[in-house]
């Protein structure tokens, strides 16, 4: 609960974080915003993210474009030739109902049309590779998306806890500078009695301009980070954000094994991966198919005349219908060439797959050993508080008795303030560790829709 009183002042400090204003604009009122309020924000904004999408729907057309290959092609053609000189009027052979020999030799006005259905019977497994590599294909992009919003979800919590401890940083620092005056106004009466030395009163006074300095980084370091969270979340600079959550401390029980496996089946890299194994499998199936006979039917029905009005006559049409068989003999090395790279790829990606792995548990004992690093800093921090505000009060109570020293004073103010600091910046550090953590592991704070 002590942290908890620490940090709450800090959110009143960020009601001064917009950019500098026209003269005689008034500044746009504060907009409260939780952490999940920021990650939503970022996925809607975020250009990243937005350009993902769009390869998303890229591969679904891709992935139509591979079914096409299943399906019959089907063509309407028309044409019209005049020619200069053609054989003579063809006689029918056998009445009226057999087919025109103009047909053949043509017509001076020679009006043609027709249409063709082409269907691939087999080609070998190509059009099936390609199909699945298709699919996978779209879940490679999904994935991808997954892995970006994870990376923009992680750069939010980073800005948006960096935002908190800046703030809690400034309120130090403002306190700090004000402990610092008043001690150099009870110092000045002192020493306006007589009971204190000019060297205390001019060692208080330098207190507290080496401060100020300080207290001026901090109210930047508020802007800065504010700055770059609207610029994360494409707001406006004019913007003013009040975060609506504390930097508090809730610790998580530390299971590595749990973590890792965790990891290996969420971890959008992992499954990138595992996705770029099968995709290299399907990419030495298509390229056997070169290796294999290509199997297609074909349908053609056209007819031909000297006037439109004679096109529909049965005389003046033909059709025809076929199967083609090609049996590829020797191509030159091409198709050796191609499966000799699929191979290559698919033990490449194999290779990459094994190496993701063995990052992944190296990822997830750093976040594990961030971890325990930030819970001692906290729980070390936590009491050097406790002990440096009863260290102050001591100092301060000796200091007026007059047994005490006005550098001890000055100690016990920094000491505190520094202890402040860096509970404020181990706690920091704990969300952070386990924000790297859930961002390893694949899991967000956002269900995942």
């Amino acid at each position: 609960m002590a942290c908890r009183r620490r940090t709450a002042p800090a959110l009143t400090g960020l009601l001064i974080l917009s950019s500098a204003l026209p003269a005689g604009a008034a500044a746009p009122a504060p907009v409260p915003m939780s952490i999940e309020d920021a990650i939503r924000t970022a996925f809607a904004n975020n250009k990243r993210i937005q350009i993902q999408e769009k390869e998303i729907r890229a591969a679904k057309a891709a992935r139509l474009g591979a079914v096409s290959a299943f399906l019959p092609k089907v063509n309407v053609d028309g044409g019209y030739t005049r020619n200069d000189a053609v054989l003579g009027e063809a006689v029918p052979l056998a009445g009226e109902t057999e087919k025109d020999i103009g047909l053949f030799t043509g017509y001076e006005n020679d009006i043609r049309a027709g249409a063709s259905v082409d269907q691939p019977i087999y080609t070998g497994g190509a059009n099936l590779a390609a199909l699945r590599k298709a699919q996978i294909g779209i879940r490679v992009q999904e994935e991808t998306l997954r892995a970006t919003r994870l990376d923009v979800e992680l750069d939010a919590k980073r800005l948006y806890y960096g935002l908190l401890l800046a703030a809690e940083n400034e309120r130090i620092a403002r306190n700090l500078v004000a402990q610092a005056r008043s001690h150099y106004e009870n110092v000045r009466d002192k020493y306006a009695h007589g009971t204190a030395s000019r060297f205390d009163l001019l060692q208080s006074k330098i207190h507290v301009s080496l401060l100020v300095p300080q207290l001026v980084q901090a109210r930047n370091a508020i802007d800065l980070t504010e700055a770059d969270l609207k610029k994360l979340l494409s707001l406006p600079m004019r913007a003013a954000i009040l975060p609506r959550d504390a930097l508090l401390h809730v610790p998580v029980r530390i299971d590595e094994e749990s973590f890792l496996r965790t990891a290996l089946e969420r971890q959008p890299e992992v499954i990138l991966r595992t996705l770029g194994v099968d995709m290299g499998e399907w990419s030495v199936r298509q390229a056997r198919a070169g290796r294999l006979p290509q199997v297609a039917a074909n349908l053609r029905y056209e007819t031909a005349a000297d006037s439109a009005g004679d096109l529909l006559a049965s005389r003046h049409s033909l059709w025809r219908a076929g199967v083609s068989v090609t049996v590829p003999i020797f191509d030159g090395f091409y198709t050796k060439s191609k499966v000799d790279e699929a191979w290559a790829r698919y033990a490449q990606a194999g290779l990459e797959r094994e190496d993701v792995l063995e990052r992944v548990a190296v990822e997830v004992r750093r976040a594990c050993l961030d971890l325990r690093q930030a819970q001692a800093i906290v729980d070390s921090q936590r009491d050097n508080i406790v002990e440096a505000t009863e260290a102050l009060r001591l100092s301060e109570v000796r200091f007026d008795n007059g047994v005490g020293t006005n550098l001890d004073v000055i100690d016990a103010f920094v000491s505190l303030s520094q202890a402040e600091q860096y509970l404020a910046g181990g706690i920091y550090d704990y969300i952070m560790a386990k924000s790297y953590l859930h961002r390893t592991m694949g899991e967000s704070v956002l269900t995942e829709e």
